[in-house]
């Protein structure tokens, strides 16, 4: 009999049972929760005389729709602010633990999770968030999941769930100088395309990818979904270990050691057969830049937007139609376009590793003055580490400013909105048209590429800076 994968191994763990010819029945040890895909699902079981069947097992703050300014105000926009009270409500009325706008741990759901230790390698993780995958990172099998069965969740402590086919993605080799976890999860999807990974839930290996960071791996496993996957794991090693140890609700003293003997078993075993494999060599992997409307659509900053003899006969009307949104030219070179916002942020890369490259770039220089900044931390604790570490300061003295935590310019959602027609470089995870803003361009890039651009004014290939 052949070995499991990883992925196997969680999901295996966690059936509490299968319909013939049907989903499986899947146990979940923690569900996140925010404010833009709950109240539905609270409405829902209260319908039906439920309560929350496990409310120990939910964890809850806002984060979508918040505004990252002024935040000991109330509220200004009437939705934002009913569904952030309404969460409120629900937690209390239910008993979960809410970490709300001015909670020391409110942040990014995706960001706080790992961050205070509630995200460990072999669980079952959910949330009404696509982004749900980046708790993979911890060798979790973690997936975004709907409104209704968010619901589910919060009644059974259970989902049903197809079990996906499973892709191993393998980087090899040493990643250049300026080349980011961002970098290496943008050329990935941009050989898979953005719908490459549909039906599969990958595991990403090789030397390259082991010598990335948790926040690094954090980024890669975020954005998955970005190539129609169902999520993406990396298996727990040292630094995962390393990682979670001594944070708020990790495992502490003899109940770490056990942990962590439990940990080093969920690996892929060596006989273990994908359904697909891809390989992948680090040296070939540049700083990268999207030019189209999916996340799909990207090239080394250093080359060109493909001409349309290069694009693949079922892609190329959404080609065409992404440079004519973009105002782009087929063939035309990316470094030399003049930017107006500059987006450093959200789940992707609002992290303390994330804002640190930009504050080491940017120090003893001053931002273009064509560019309107914006930079976010992922949560109070990145907040705070901030400025601690003088972060704050370095960024105030080169002319940015931070704000208060919250997803931000990622999606539109709140206040920080990019004007119609701009060009935006922003290191979040979409650039579908009107993403960040009705009629707003966005450019996806590592924190590395848009600190060099912040400064610049205009594309440029960090690497000819460093």
């Amino acid at each position: 009999m052949a070995g499991k994968t990883l992925f196997d191994k969680i999901w295996d763990a966690h059936v509490v049972d299968e319909i013939k010819d049907g989903p499986s029945v899947l146990y979940i040890d923690k569900h996140l929760i925010h404010e833009v895909t709950s109240p539905q699902a609270f409405a829902g079981i209260e319908k039906r005389g439920l309560k929350v069947f496990r409310p120990q097992n939910t964890v809850a703050t806002p984060d979508h729709n918040i505004p990252t300014v002024d935040q000991h105000l109330e509220i200004k926009d009437q939705l934002s602010r009913f569904q952030v009270n309404k969460l409120t409500e629900n937690c209390n009325r239910h008993g979960i633990t809410l970490y709300g706008l001015s909670h020391p741990f409110q942040g990014i759901v995706h960001v706080i999770g790992p961050e205070l230790g509630i995200t460990q390698p072999g669980m079952t993780m959910v949330c009404g968030d696509s982004h749900t995958s980046t708790h993979g990172a911890f060798g979790s099998v973690a997936f975004g999941i709907g409104t209704s069965e968010v619901e589910m969740v919060l009644a059974t402590q259970c989902i049903l769930q197809p079990k996906p086919k499973k892709m191993r993605v393998n980087v090899e080799g040493e990643l250049s100088k300026g080349v980011s976890a961002k970098d290496v999860i943008l050329y990935i999807i941009s050989k898979m395309s953005a719908s490459g990974g549909t039906g599969y839930f990958i595991e990403y290996a090789g030397s390259a990818i082991r010598s990335l960071s948790m926040e690094g791996r954090m980024t890669v496993c975020n954005m998955s979904i970005e190539s129609g996957a169902r999520g993406g794991l990396i298996a727990p090693d040292e630094t995962t270990f390393e990682y979670i140890k001594g944070r708020e609700f990790a495992p502490k003293g003899s109940d770490y050691d056990e942990a962590v003997k439990k940990w080093k078993k969920l690996k892929t075993d060596d006989d273990a057969v994908f359904d697909a494999e891809l390989n992948f060599d680090a040296a070939d992997i540049e700083p990268m830049i999207t030019y189209g409307t999916n996340p799909g659509m990207g090239v080394k900053i250093s080359s060109h937007i493909p001409e349309e003899s290069k694009i693949e006969k079922s892609e190329l009307l959404s080609y065409q139609k992404s440079l004519k949104y973009m105002g782009f030219a087929a063939g035309e070179k990316m470094v030399g376009k003049a930017v107006d916002y500059v987006f450093v942020g959200s789940c992707t890369n609002g992290r303390i590793e994330d804002l640190r490259v930009v504050a080491d770039f940017v120090k003893g220089k001053k931002k273009a003055d064509n560019i309107t900044a914006w930079i976010v931390p992922g949560s109070k604790q990145v907040e705070k580490q901030a400025n601690e570490e003088g972060i704050t300061q370095i960024l105030e003295e080169a002319g940015f400013k931070l704000r208060q935590p919250g997803c931000s310019a990622c999606l539109a959602m709140n206040d920080d909105k990019i004007p119609e027609g701009k060009l935006a470089v922003a290191t979040s995870n979409r650039n579908f048209e009107g993403r960040q803003g009705p009629g707003s361009r966005t450019m996806l890039a590592s924190p590395l590429t848009a600190a060099a651009i912040a400064v610049t004014g205009t594309i440029i290939d960090p690497k000819t800076l460093l």
